[in-house]
C-alpha cells in the first residue's frame, strides 16, 4: 500500500468539497476555488471532515496514481486555506525588477527590458530585489516561478542572475594567470 496514498486527508473548516462523476473534484476555501480532473480509477470518499484516496488494484500503474491521486487533493486543499508562494532573489550589478500594474518588467542586462504579465490567479510582487510569486495553485505558483528564473538563469562563476532564495549555486572557479 502506497504509504502517501492510505493517509487521510483531514478538510479544515470553512472547506467544502464537491465530487462529480469521472473524479471532477471542486475544492472551496477562504483563499478561492480550485477545480481538477483526478485519475477516474481511482475511489475518492469524503466523510466529514476526512477525504480517503483507496485503489482498484495493485498493478503498478494504480499504486503510482494512488500517492499522485492523494497529493493533488491535498494541494488542492492547502492552496484554498493557506496558499502557495515561491521567492526569487535577482542577483547582479544593474539587474532590477519592478511592477506596473500587473506587468512584471526586469531589467536582466538585455538591450531590451524584459516584461513579463501575471498570468490569471497568480500574483506577483517586488521588494528590493526579492520577487515573491503568491497563488492558490501549486503547479501554476512553481510554473511562473521557474519562467521567470528562466529569463537569466544563475552563472556558476560570479552568481549573477535570478535565482530561488535559499538556492545554493555551485560556483567555479575562473581562469588563473601563470
Amino acid at each position: 500500500m502506497s504509504r502517501i496514498g492510505r493517509m487521510p486527508i483531514t478538510v479544515p473548516a470553512g472547506v467544502t468539497f464537491d465530487l462529480k462523476e469521472n473524479n471532477f473534484l471542486t475544492v472551496k476555501g477562504p483563499k478561492g476555488q480550485l477545480q481538477r480532473q483526478l485519475p477516474v480509477e481511482m475511489k475518492i470518499e469524503v466523510d466529514g471532515a476526512e477525504v480517503k484516496v483507496t485503489r482498484p488494484n495493485d498493478l503498478k500503474k494504480m499504486k503510482s496514481l494512488h500517492g499522485l491521486t492523494r497529493t493533488l487533493i491535498n494541494n488542492m486543499v492547502v492552496g484554498v486555506t493557506e496558499g502557495y508562494e515561491k521567492k526569487l532573489e535577482i542577483n547582479g550589478v544593474g539587474y532590477k525588477a519592478s511592477k506596473n500594474g500587473k506587468q512584471l518588467d526586469l531589467a536582466l542586462g538585455y538591450s531590451h527590458p524584459v516584461v513579463m504579465s501575471d498570468p490569471e490567479g497568480i500574483e506577483s510582487t517586488v521588494e528590493n530585489n526579492i520577487i515573491t510569486v503568491r497563488g492558490i495553485d501549486k503547479e501554476k505558483v512553481g510554473q511562473y516561478a521557474a519562467e521567470i528564473r528562466f529569463k537569466r538563469l544563475p552563472e556558476p562563476y560570479k552568481g549573477k542572475g535570478i535565482k530561488y532564495v535559499g538556492e545554493i549555486i555551485r560556483r567555479k572557479e575562473g581562469k588563473t594567470a601563470k
